[in-house]
């Protein structure tokens, strides 16, 4: 990284940080854990302890000025394994495996999962599954509903804006992968607000790597004319025009 992109990126990080540990501890003081592993249950996904409500994104302390960072990615919301104390990371799951892969097979992009990514989140609130985000405020005491929804209002909107700071900062691409929230009353509706008025012509918005669909709606609107890296930003830019023409009408 230049001088500037560095500066950059510390500030990012240490803001990043700060505001993740503000986040958490004002979530915990609402009740989120309780709701978090109520909605955990409802779903029959298998007991776990809630360690971190709101979670930081450690891989991100790795970075050094060394650093060769060609691109932003941008998943949903931290899982079950991404808020364990141990690892207190983003994609560590078995989307982020499937997330790697595609980059381990596809060389010619010249990007490398643990060394030229950085790995972000639409919310850093965490639930066992996304769908539960929107859940969660209708579980806690009905005295503090107000404080959690103005909560995940503004870490959305925080996270929308930083990244698209940083992203000009760095000069590389944004992807953001899931997007079927990405709508008005969507779970993101906050963060893709944000998004889709910045102007900016190097986002590009996919599928989610869960569930391996990423891969197969890029095989889905594969042109054999293209190259995979045009064939990418060909599919992300269909996808953000089309949400971008919704969410805007």
């Amino acid at each position: 990284m230049t001088k500037l992109q560095w500066q950059a990126f510390e500030a990012f990080r240490e803001s990043f940080r700060k505001k993740c540990t503000e986040w958490n501890a004002k979530a915990l003081s609402l009740g989120f854990p309780q709701a978090q592993k109520a909605l955990a249950i409802k779903d029959a996904v298998p007991e776990y302890p809630i360690e971190n409500p709101v979670v930081y994104n450690t891989k991100l302390d790795t970075v050094t000025k060394q650093s060769d960072i060609k691109l932003i990615l941008v998943s949903d919301n931290p899982g079950k394994d991404e808020q364990r104390e141990k690892n207190k990371a983003y994609l560590v799951g078995q989307a982020g495996k499937l997330a790697e892969g595609f980059f381990r097979k596809n060389p010619e992009l010249g990007i490398h999962f643990s060394e030229n990514l950085l790995i972000l989140n639409k919310s850093p609130v965490h639930t066992a599954k996304t769908k539960e985000l929107a859940l969660l405020v209708a579980l806690l005491k009905p005295e503090v509903q107000e404080e959690a929804k103005k909560l995940l209002s503004e870490s959305q909107k925080w996270m929308a804006g930083a990244t698209l700071d940083l992203q000009s900062a760095l000069v590389c691409p944004l992807w953001i992968v899931g997007y079927g929230e990405l709508k008005k009353k969507g779970i993101f509706e906050d963060y893709f607000s944000k998004i889709v008025s910045s102007k900016n012509d190097e986002i590009y918005l996919f599928q989610h790597f869960s569930m391996n669909r990423f891969s197969i709606d890029l095989k889905a609107n594969w042109s054999v004319e293209l190259s995979l890296e045009e064939n990418l930003v060909a599919l992300g830019k269909k996808h953000f025009n089309r949400l971008a023409v919704d969410f805007l009408s």
